[in-house]
């Protein structure tokens, strides 16, 4: 019996992946499956995955296939998976030896559906940059249906979480599209009943220099149609009638994160198609400014919990200057 199925996308991350693989397979839970899936890597990545599948045969298994994007490296693996709960490690990042241990113990423990740990974010030296709690505020066990607010306050990182294989029946996530954990996990929240979590931080995502000064495009437009998709999804699911938690996940995501990104982007004509993208997205769903003021997470106002850098690009931009401070933020 395969209790939890680790799948590790791999793509040209050789300077990480040793670390990364040692901390899955010094994982203190019995009975644990790990595939690394070798999206095409150009670099040395499939020789260490081979490495590791020659000194831990029991448990790591290898495959490789022709570069598609994160999304096709992890439906791929969901294709074999054994487990009874399946979790997500990007081959840059590392966890902590305890996580599918605690993860595991909950879900057994609560009957959970899915279960989620806070992440620590950490230079390429594992040196501590951030510390991203997830749900502080609310107990270890949760049904969703009396706390639904966990769907506007979740941050949607695939990574941090560990989830019973049948939430993946018909679903999978979406190639081709940029940040497709925001269009698939909370489709897949939507159809737990039970959910836990530890506030332990057990997940270190790494934030390498490439990933630092990646180039913001119009690429960044998937936040919207991945915010739209799960939109869709939420007014057939049993909580329709529940309308303010999918505000709350509307301004969240489609407001702050978008705009978070937005922020980044250099070149002019793209950053005002973006923006003027977000400006239907709002009108087209009636979300007020004082909606986006008001908004809380985790029962304290979102935007005046930030740091002022970002206060005041985000009120920036309803005052319309946001193009001049975007060059310092």
């Amino acid at each position: 019996m395969v209790k939890v199925t680790v799948i590790v996308a791999v793509y040209n991350v050789e300077k990480y992946l040793h670390r990364c693989l040692d901390s899955l397979v010094n994982q203190t839970l019995e009975d644990i499956e790990i595939l690394v899936i070798n999206d095409g890597s150009t670099d040395g990545s499939l020789q260490i995955i081979e490495f590791y599948q020659e000194r831990f045969p029991a448990i790591v298994f290898g495959f490789s296939k022709n570069n598609g994007g994160l999304s096709d490296a992890r439906n791929f693996g969901l294709e074999l998976a054994k487990g009874d709960y399946i979790g997500f490690v990007d081959g840059d990042d590392y966890v902590e030896k305890t996580m599918f241990e605690t993860l595991y113990f909950l879900s057994q423990n609560h009957q959970s559906d899915l279960v989620i740990c806070n992440l620590r974010k950490v230079d390429g030296d594992g040196n501590l940059l951030k510390l991203l709690p997830q749900i502080p505020h609310l107990p270890e066990k949760i049904l969703l249906e009396k706390e639904l607010s966990v769907f506007s306050d979740l941050s949607y990182f695939a990574c941090n979480k560990l989830f019973r294989n049948t939430l993946f029946e018909k679903n999978r996530f979406r190639k081709g599209m940029h940040f497709e954990d925001i269009q698939l996990i909370p489709i897949l929240l939507l159809k737990c009943n039970v959910i836990s979590h530890t506030q332990e931080y057990l997940y270190n995502y790494v934030e390498r220099e490439s990933s630092i000064s990646r180039i913001h495009s119009e690429k960044g437009l998937d936040i919207l149609r991945a915010v739209e998709e799960v939109e869709m999804v939420y007014k057939k699911s049993k909580f329709r009638s529940r309308e303010k938690e999918l505000r709350g996940f509307l301004i969240l995501e489609g407001f702050y994160t978008f705009l978070a990104y937005l922020a980044f982007v250099k070149d002019q004509e793209i950053y005002f198609l973006m923006r003027k993208s977000l400006h239907t997205f709002l009108r087209k769903r009636g979300i007020s400014l004082f909606e986006i003021l008001l908004y809380k997470r985790f029962g304290e106002n979102y935007l005046f919990s930030m740091p002022v850098k970002k206060q005041f690009f985000y009120l920036a931009y309803f005052l319309r200057i946001d193009r001049w401070l975007r060059y310092f933020y």
